[in-house]
Formats: C-alpha cells, sequence, structure tokens
C-alpha cells in the first residue's frame, strides 16, 4: 500500500466531536444506509441492532456515532491527507481548539500494537477494523473497558457474561481508561490478522471526552438511556474489584458475580475472539491527532516493539515496527485538562488529604486550616498505613517546602500573630506550635497536642471557652487556630545570646582582575549599583530599607572601602595578607545608603577608573568570602555577600584551586569527582558562615573552566544561589546580568534562619534535598532563604499510622527579616492515610514525584557513577507501576502497559530527567554546566522543574493575533514543528525562537524587519521594537514568560537547518538525544519491558 494512499472514508470511532445526541448516521462504512433508528443506549463503539453485519469484501467499518459529525469533519476527496483545521505539513497536537477536554481521572492502560502500514489519515476520518462485541458496547456504557484478553463466543441473545476469568477487565472505571488490545508476546501478529478481518478485536476506546454526547455518569454528565442492568458506571464486570484511580466521590467498584445479565435489546451475535488475535490501536481520550506518517529517529528500543495503525486491505509486507506518538500519554492534553477543569474554581484547603490543582494550572487558594500548594507540595495525599505497604509501592513520600514562596497579589500574606512576653503556644513535650488540629478539652482549659497526643494547660491568657461541637468560639478570630499558614512574632528566646537581632547587611565584593576590567563588567556594575540601592528590600510600608551596605574589590589582594558619610571622598584600605584575613575598618564600612549616597556614587565612579589599566589577571576567593563574613561577625549581624567573579583562584592563598576538567572520566567510575569539591576549605569556610548568618550569592562570569563544583560550594550550604555567565559581553549578555541581579538584590530574604519539620506519630522526616546546612539530623540551617528555594523532605514510617487520625506535617521556620525583626513562619498540612493501594494511586502528583526523584539523582551523582543512578531511577519507576499493575489493575494481558491515572505522565517526565545534561551530557555540555545546573535543579519547586525537564514548545502563528491569552502549547518533538511556523521555547532557564524555513514573508517582515527568511541573524538575542499587532503579540509575550520565571530568560533566535538548530532541538525532550537518550516512545517500550520482567 502506497504510503500516501488516502485512507477509505470511514466514520469516526468515538472522536470528539462538538455535537449532541439524537442523530442518526446516513452512511455505515462508506456504504449508503437505511436511515436507522437513534440506538437505545446510544452506543458509539458497538454494533446496531438490525444493521448489515458483515462489511463489503476490503472495507472495514465503523459503528454509528451516536452523533452528528461537525461540518468541519467532511471527508478528504480521495488521495488527499487532511489534517483537521490545519494546512498540509501542519500537525494538530491534541484535540481541535473549539472542544474542551474533560481530564477524567481513571486508570490508562497501554499495550503494544499490531503491525500495519502507517498512512496519512483525516483527522476524524479514521478506519478501524469491524465492529465490536454487544460485551465491549455495554462495557464501555458502564464506564469500563474490556482489554485484549481472549473470550469465548458470546450468546447471541440479550447481553450476558460469562465466568469472570473470560474477561480481562482494564483496571480503569473511569471514562479516561483507554487501553491498547494485547500483542502475542516477543512478536507481532501475522499481518491479515491485523487488518481487520472479521475475527480480529475491535479497537478499545476510552469514554468520550466532554464534548461527546454521552458522559459516564461517574463523570457527573447525563445517563445513559435504557440501562437496566444493575450495573453503575465504576463497577467491573467478573473478576476483582476495580482502582478507580483519583475518583474519591464515586462509590467502590464491586465485581459482579459470573453470568450477571445486563439486559438490553437483543442483537445478533458477536464475533468469535480469535486466541491470536493482536487488539487495536488506542486514541486516549480523544486527545490526539490523526496517525500520521513515521516520526524521524525513532527507533525501536527492543524487538516486538509496537507499531501503530491497522489499515484494512490485502495483506502487506511487514512495515517497520513503531508506535505512534500520538496514542501515548501527552504532557500537553493533561495539563489542558487540568486548567480546564480546575482552572475556574478556587482550591479551597480545608478538606484533608485534596490533591492541589497541577502547578502549571492558575488558581487562586483559599486557606482553610491546611497550607497552600504554594507553600507545600506532596507527591502524594494518601499515605499508606504500614512501612511494608509503602516499601510494596516505592512510591516516595515526600513534602517540596517553599516557606518563604511569593503569592500572587489577589491571595494575602500570612498574617503575623503577636502572643507578647509570653510568646508562642506550643506543646511541652514535642514543642509542635499551636494549629488548627489542636484539640481543646475540659471546657477549653487543656488541650491535647495532635502530633504527639500529650495533654497541656491553656495558659489563663489564652482561655476561651468551646462551642457545642467541642471548638473554641474564637477559633475564627485567631489565625493559628483558623489557618495552615500564619507567623508568630518571636520573642528574645528565640534569637541569639538571648538578644534581639539588628537589621542584616549587603556587602558588594568585586572582582577588578584583567578580565573583569577588560569585558567592561565592573563599569556595567558600578554604573547599575548607583541606581539599584534604592530599591533594596524594606519590610512593609516602611520609607527606606534598614539594610546596612558596604564595598570590596579584590584581584589578588583584597581592598576595603571606608564610605562614611562625614567623609568628602571614600578611603581605600589594602590588605593583602589574605592568608590571615581581617577587616581593617569597623566604622564606616558598613553604611546607610541614604546618608552616604554621595561617597558611595563617588566611590562606585572611581572604582573603574582606579583599575582601568590593571594587568593583574590572577584572583583570590576563599578568603574574599571569609573577609565578609568577618565584617558582618564585627558588626554583630546577619547578611549577604554579592561576589562578582571572573576566573579559576590560582593566586597562592586559602582555598587555592587548579583545573582538573578532564572529560576523559566521564562514564568512568570516577565521573563523580567531577561533581565533588576538590578541597575541604569551602566546607569549613561555608559551615563558619552558617553560624554568623552570612548568606553568599555568586556570580560567575567564566571564559574557561572555574571549577563551579568547588566554588558554589558556600552558596549552596549558606542558602545563597549562583548565577553563571559564560564567555560574558556586555552588548549580549547585559541586559540578563542587570535582570538577575536586580531581582537578586531586591528580593524578600528570610536571614539566619533554622527549620525544623514535625510530623505526627507514624512517620518522620529521615532525609533532606536543597542549598542549606545541617548540624544535626533535625534542623535545617539557612543562612539566608529567599522565595525561590525550596527544601525537599522525605518521610519514612516509625510505626502504624490511622486511617480516621490521617498524618500530620509541621513546618516552622525561625528567621530574621529584612527589618531585623525575628519571626516564626508556620505551615501545617493534614494528609490521609489508606490501607488500599488503590488509594496512594489514586492521590500522587507526578510534578512533585519528578521534583523530588531529580533531586535525589543528582545527590546521588556524588557518590555513585552516573549509570548506577540512571538504573536506580529506572527501576523505582518500574517497581511503582509494576506494584499498581500488580495490586491495582484488574487481570489483563501482559501485551499492555497499564498507567494509573495520575502517574500517566511518570515515564516521559523520568525520561527527561534521564536525558539531561547532569545524567547524560552532550558532547558540548561543560563539567562547569552539569556542576551548575545539579546545584540549581537542587533547590528548585515543583514548578521549575516541570518546565525544566519538559520545556514548553508554544506556536505563534497559529493564534489569532488579537488573542491576549498564550497560545497553546504542543509536545517537544521535533516533529510537531512545521516550517511554515515559528515557535518560542522555553525552560525556565533558557528561550528559544525558531524560525521554520517557509515562514510567510509577512511575518518575517513585522517580526524582524527583513525582507526574506535568509536575511534573518541567527543568534540574534533581541527582537528589533517594530509598531504592528504580531511584533507587540511575541515581544508581549516574552516578556510574560521572563515575568513567570525566578531567571531572566535570554533570548536565542534559532533559524531552521542553521547550526544553532542542534543547540535547540536538544530541548525536543520527546525526541533520541544526540548524546544517546531514548525517545519517549522507545522509553515507554523500555519501561514497558522493565514491568514485565518485574511481574514474571
Amino acid at each position: 500500500m502506497n504510503v500516501n494512499q488516502s485512507a477509505p472514508p470511514l466514520p469516526p470511532f468515538g472522536q470528539s466531536q462538538p455535537v449532541y445526541p439524537g442523530y442518526h448516521p446516513s452512511s455505515y462504512g462508506g456504504q449508503p444506509g437505511s436511515t436507522a433508528p437513534p440506538t437505545p443506549y446510544g452506543a458509539y463503539n458497538g454494533p446496531v441492532p438490525g444493521c448489515q453485519q458483515t462489511p463489503p469484501p476490503g472495507v472495514s467499518r465503523a459503528p454509528p456515532s451516536s452523533e452528528a459529525p461537525p461540518a468541519s469533519t467532511a471527508q478528504a476527496p480521495s488521495g488527499q491527507a487532511a489534517y483537521g483545521q490545519f494546512g498540509q505539513g501542519d500537525v494538530q497536537n491534541g484535540p481541535s481548539s473549539t472542544v474542551q477536554m474533560q481530564r477524567f481521572p481513571g486508570s490508562q492502560p497501554f499495550g503494544s500494537i499490531p503491525l500495519a502500514p502507517v498512512v496519512s489519515q483525516p483527522t476524524v476520518l479514521q478506519p478501524y477494523g469491524p465492529p465490536p462485541t454487544s460485551a465491549q458496547v455495554t462495557a464501555q456504557l458502564a464506564g469500563m473497558q474490556i482489554s485484549g484478553a481472549v473470550a469465548p463466543a458470546l450468546p447471541p441473545v440479550g447481553l450476558g457474561y460469562g465466568p469472570p476469568t473470560s474477561l480481562a477487565s482494564a483496571s480503569g472505571s473511569f471514562p479516561n481508561s483507554g487501553l491498547y488490545g494485547s500483542y502475542p508476546q516477543g512478536q507481532a501478529p501475522p499481518l491479515s490478522q491485523a487488518q481487520g478481518h472479521l475475527g480480529a478485536q475491535p479497537p478499545q476506546r476510552s469514554a468520550p471526552p466532554q464534548a461527546s454526547s454521552f458522559t459516564s455518569p461517574a463523570s457527573g454528565g447525563p445517563r445513559m438511556p435504557s440501562m437496566t442492568g444493575p450495573l453503575l458506571s465504576g463497577q467491573g464486570f467478573g473478576g476483582p474489584s476495580l482502582s478507580q484511580p483519583n475518583h474519591v466521590s464515586s462509590p467502590p467498584p464491586q465485581a459482579l458475580p459470573p453470568g450477571t445479565q445486563m439486559t438490553g435489546p437483543p442483537g445478533p451475535p458477536p464475533p468469535m475472539h480469535s486466541s491470536q488475535q493482536p487488539g487495536y490501536q488506542l486514541q486516549q481520550n480523544g486527545s490526539f491527532g490523526p496517525a500520521r506518517g513515521p516520526q524521524p529517529n525513532y527507533g525501536s528500543s527492543y524487538p516486538g516493539a509496537p507499531t501503530f495503525g491497522s489499515q484494512p486491505g490485502p495483506p502487506q509486507p511487514l512495515p517497520p515496527k513503531r508506535l505512534d506518538p500520538d496514542a501515548i500519554p501527552s504532557p500537553i492534553q493533561v495539563i489542558e485538562d487540568d486548567r480546564n477543569n480546575r482552572g475556574s474554581e478556587p482550591f479551597v484547603t480545608g478538606v484533608r488529604g485534596q490533591v492541589p490543582p497541577l502547578v502549571t494550572t492558575n488558581f487562586l487558594v483559599k486557606d482553610q486550616g491546611n497550607a497552600s500548594p504554594r507553600y507545600i507540595r506532596c507527591t502524594s495525599y494518601n499515605i499508606p498505613c504500614t512501612s511494608d505497604m509503602a516499601k510494596q509501592a516505592q512510591v516516595p513520600l515526600a513534602a517540596v517546602i517553599k516557606p518563604l514562596a511569593r503569592l500572587p497579589p489577589e491571595e494575602a500574606s500570612p498574617y503575623v500573630v503577636d502572643h507578647g512576653e509570653s510568646g508562642p503556644l506550643r506543646c511541652n513535650r514535642c514543642k509542635a506550635y499551636m494549629c488548627p488540629f489542636m484539640q481543646f478539652v475540659e471546657g477549653g482549659r487543656r488541650f491535647q497536642c495532635c502530633f504527639c497526643s500529650c495533654i497541656n494547660d491553656v495558659p489563663p491568657q489564652y482561655f476561651q471557652h468551646l462551642d457545642h461541637t467541642g471548638k473554641r468560639v474564637d477559633a475564627y478570630d485567631r489565625p493559628e487556630l483558623s489557618l495552615g499558614s500564619y507567623e508568630f512574632l518571636a520573642t528574645v528566646d528565640y534569637c541569639k545570646n538571648n538578644k534581639f537581632p539588628s537589621p542584616p547587611a549587603f556587602i558588594f565584593m568585586i572582582d577588578v582582575s584583567y578580565n573583569a576590567i577588560r569585558s567592561g563588567l565592573v563599569r556595567l556594575l558600578c554604573e547599575e549599583l548607583k541606581s539599584l540601592l534604592d530599591f533594596l528590600p524594606r519590610e512593609g510600608g516602611a520609607e527606606e530599607s534598614a539594610i546596612r551596605v558596604g564595598f570590596v574589590t579584590y584581584n589578588k589582594v583584597l581592598h576595603f572601602y571606608n564610605v562614611k558619610s562625614s567623609l568628602a571622598q571614600p578611603q581605600m584600605m589594602v590588605v593583602s595578607d589574605v592568608a590571615d584575613m581581617f577587616v581593617p575598618l569597623l566604622d564606616g564600612f558598613l553604611v546607610n545608603v541614604s546618608e552616604s549616597r554621595a561617597v558611595i556614587t563617588s566611590l562606585l565612579d572611581q572604582i573603574p577608573e582606579m583599575f582601568a589599566d590593571t594587568r593583574e589577571t590572577e584572583t583570590v576567593f576563599a578568603p574574599v568570602i571569609q573577609a565578609g563574613m568577618e565584617a558582618l561577625k564585627a558588626a554583630e549581624c546577619a547578611g549577604k555577600l554579592f561576589l562578582f567573579h571572573t576566573s579559576l583562584p590560582i593566586a597562592e592563598a586559602p582555598g587555592k584551586l587548579k583545573n582538573r576538567d578532564d572529560r576523559k572520566l566521564i562514564n568512568t567510575d570516577k565521573e563523580k569527582t567531577l561533581f565533588q569539591p576538590q578541597t575541604g576549605a569551602y566546607q569549613t569556610l561555608a559551615k563558619e558562615c552558617v553560624a554568623q548568618g552570612c548568606c553568599v550569592d555568586l556570580f560567575l562570569f567564566p571564559n574557561q573552566y572555574v571549577d563551579v563544583a568547588t566554588l558554589s560550594v558556600v552558596p549552596q550550604l549558606t542558602g545563597g544561589s549562583v548565577y553563571k555567565y559564560a564567555c560574558f559581553q556586555v552588548e549580549n549578555d547585559q541586559e540578563r546580568f542587570l535582570s538577575d541581579l536586580r531581582r537578586d538584590v531586591q528580593k524578600v530574604v528570610g536571614f539566619d534562619a533554622v527549620m525544623r519539620v514535625r510530623t505526627s506519630t507514624g512517620i518522620r522526616a529521615v532525609d533532606f534535598f536543597g542549598a542549606f546546612y545541617m548540624s544535626n539530623t533535625t534542623d535545617v540551617e539557612l543562612a539566608g532563604l529567599d522565595g525561590d528555594k525550596t527544601v525537599t523532605v522525605e518521610f519514612k514510617h516509625d510505626d502504624r499510622l490511622n486511617e480516621e487520625s490521617g498524618a500530620l506535617l509541621q513546618c516552622a521556620l525561625l528567621y530574621t527579616s529584612c527589618a531585623g525583626q525575628r519571626r516564626l513562619r508556620i505551615h501545617n498540612l493534614a494528609l490521609n492515610c489508606c490501607t488500599q493501594l488503590a488509594d496512594l494511586y489514586r492521590n500522587c502528583e507526578t510534578d512533585t514525584l519528578i521534583n523530588y526523584m531529580a533531586k535525589f539523582a543528582y545527590r546521588g551523582v556524588l557518590n555513585s557513577p552516573v549509570k548506577t543512578v540512571r538504573d536506580t531511577l529506572i527501576t523505582q519507576c518500574a517497581q511503582i507501576l509494576a506494584c499498581y499493575r500488580k495490586n491495582c489493575a484488574s487481570p489483563s494481558s501482559a501485551g499492555q502497559l497499564i498507567l494509573p491515572e495520575c502517574m500517566k505522565l511518570l515515564p516521559v517526565y523520568l525520561n527527561c530527567v534521564l536525558k539531561s545534561d547532569v545524567l547524560q551530557p552532550g558532547a558540548e555540555v561543560t563539567t562547569d554546566d552539569r556542576a551548575y545546573v545539579r546545584q540549581l535543579v537542587t533547590s528548585m519547586d515543583v514548578a521549575e522543574t516541570n518546565v525544566f525537564f519538559y520545556p514548553r514548545l508554544l506556536p505563534l502563528t497559529k493564534s489569532p493575533i488579537e488573542s491576549a491569552t498564550e497560545p497553546p502549547a504542543v509536545r517537544a518533538s521535533e516533529e510537531r514543528l512545521s516550517n511554515g511556523d515559528i515557535y518560542l521555547l522555553e525552560n525556565g532557564l533558557n528561550l528559544f525562537l525558531w524560525v521554520g524555513a517557509s515562514v510567510q514573508q509577512g511575518v518575517v517582515q513585522s517580526l524582524f524587519s527583513v525582507s526574506s527568511f535568509s536575511q534573518i541573524t541567527s543568534g540574534l538575542s533581541v527582537l528589533p521594537v517594530l509598531d504592528n499587532p504580531l511584533s507587540k503579540k511575541v515581544r508581549g509575550l516574552i516578556d510574560s514568560l521572563r515575568a513567570q520565571r525566578s531567571r531572566y530568560m535570554k533570548l536565542i533566535v534559532v533559524k531552521q537547518e542553521d547550526k544553532l538548530e542542534m543547540l535547540f532541538k536538544h530541548f525536543l525532550v520527546e525526541d533520541k538525544s544526540l548524546s544517546g537518550g531514548a525517545s519517549y516512545v522507545d522509553f515507554l517500550c523500555h519501561m514497558h519491558k522493565e514491568i514485565r520482567q518485574l511481574l514474571s
């Protein structure tokens, strides 16, 4: 069969169509047919009584759809491959934009696919095999799917069901559970069977999306007419009870006794199942577009890998085996469905164990007793009651905590509670703070701690009567009794040396070696600081910031500056004894900006001139940090050092480093040394910094190797940040550097912080990931903590949990605010506990799981070979999915891959982590880049890891120019790129504008102000400011993307088939990577193989 030959025109198989019930089709299987009355139970996947049973030779036929096809779905003329409303060569990702997709919870079975030539087909008109059996019709109607297991011939009348073993049900009881049929293990079936003669198994389909005329009762849609049998949606047919992942509201599924019948009008005898028949391709939830020609670079990862797309006709030679990328779970679709379903309603935190909307969904939070998901996200909101169950499932129990997260303007910041000199009320035994879960007893005179069950007295000044429900009558007047997050003002007992802290200080430490001066960095920085110092962080409505500032410059020696307000000119003091660092002046080093404005401006004007003719190329590094810390110690305050550094510190001094970059170590057992610091001196220094409350932010401007792994140790352990601008050039990198600097200086920071996570009896915090220091096993110490940093905490069981009482977490952060006020910020979260694995799998959050797994792996590379770390991740993922398959999915053929609904994206996201530069570097990735990304990911939040590992790809010319909303994203694969379009790709650190070679001349003119594609400058980093709608829209979109991210994303314009395109393709994570990373399709096959091995 010719690949471009058009498909025989056939009606759709349950495609999503925005129309309504009551339509009777006028043609059937491409043949004119009599107008049949509407079927009594609106099957969209089964035979209609009275219709012709055998299709004409060579033509496969499909059942009547229970709705009218929209006008746009007219059949394509013969010979023309239609792509819905998109032009030839354009690819539609997911459903047509007119159809709103519903994300229904339900498990997602996948399996292998029969072989067939792949043909271009119209979007809606997809040919499939023979009509399905009555059993399948009814199964579909009840919200269930029957898998591709073998079933005996069914009786000709009624809809009887044989013994439970005869039908292997798919694990899902909800409309979204689509599945593939099975294939004989390790081999593909003979092609004639795969090509739709009567014995072949009909395609299994997920229940209709929102736009279809029937919705399963479980989803709240109208019930199907004429369903008189006892089956409710969510009930299985025979066999063990089935899980209903993610659907809390439905009744638990029940198994029907063998032989239970569901009555309906008599129908013709269904076709026999052949024991060797393969199943058919899934079209999951209407969410994938048409079948298309083979995708470049998609090889098969193991023999017998599945392929796509059965086509009726005479037997053909075997085509190459492949699985259709459109038939596997799409991150874009899941994100889109969640936005549609959960973006409009506020997320109210009053209910225990609620799974929040995805991080990619914009939603408002109403705090009613549990902390907002902006502060805490968990890998699962329903945790196993026993450690044995947790070990069996292998799902890590972890929370990603962002204690000082910034909130959108519509949400109120945590209330500050002042209990006066007595301080916050706490449990006497476990020291947990008062929270909404504490139980008041004895008329309000005592309270029982919800964490350790200790009974405590209520102090007289805190006493209040209880109402008839046992709740205090002032509960809603006190934030600590009614909200999940709040702050207490700390008393002097919570302060160092029992005295209140001074306001913090910022010290700017500037490298003035030859490289820094020559690149223009020093002049640019000094110019910027003149105005930036007016924007230091301040508390609430304060007129000016309480933060004091100081200045140091350095190369091989250090220069301190006295900028006291009474001086006419700044004074410089040089310290050349870098081995024994001290601060040569106290008075006049740290000053108030507004008082010393003139002297500071004079200093910043003079620094570039003073060192303009320097020939000094060597620098020191550790003594600079030491000097800053000593200055803060002398001033008895906490603070932050801003270091601007350019080269490997090779001058004779403590912390001197040598160049140890060695690419030959990659993929050897010694590769881990590349991520470890060269010397222990920096850990010791970091420990001293933390004790003083001295946080370090490092801005690096390297032209070659600078050993980021070692230089980033102090920023990492003090809660600071590292920014890296390789081969810095003022004209290209100025905007990115200045934007990062402004943001870094202005952001609100908590200084000298200690964080502790308490849990209720049964679980405890055992492991911590992030940018901090720990001197014991419970306290996370942070010299500084800003609103972008997270601390990830893993929990383990130490006792049995109780389903009724659930589990509680309380995160308490003690810190000094920018104004020097000591505060306690408290976040509380209640989780459910379960005795059924299905409940665990129904309440997981894949994005948080991936955040944890990436951090776990990125820490693992410090001590283990990278290959071991990768294998550990793959094994854990396979164990998680195999446990689900074994314990929660109903029995079905081993040829199916069955994924839990809320984890169906685990394989694609995990593959992205495995292919990342840290775990699988390409030839162009430097050792410094890997160390930089490794420490960056360690403190990322869930939203940042989500877009970092799976970048967003936005087509710019598809949506109307006047539309103010972001264009819908497409999947990150080269196959999705049309050479007539322009795409924007972002991952939180990089921003690419990809321009197709056939893009319209008018578009090129509107965006780049040049007349043709060839005149566009490749590598351009700024779009010209032009007065036309397209230019305004694209520049506006770029600005809005940058505003969403914590770091400035520099734009790079990439032309199709230009040398820069290799860099761009590195971020198309669903494809094979040049460094050997598997494509999504291949990895899914590999995962399936791993699961089957575990199960067998």
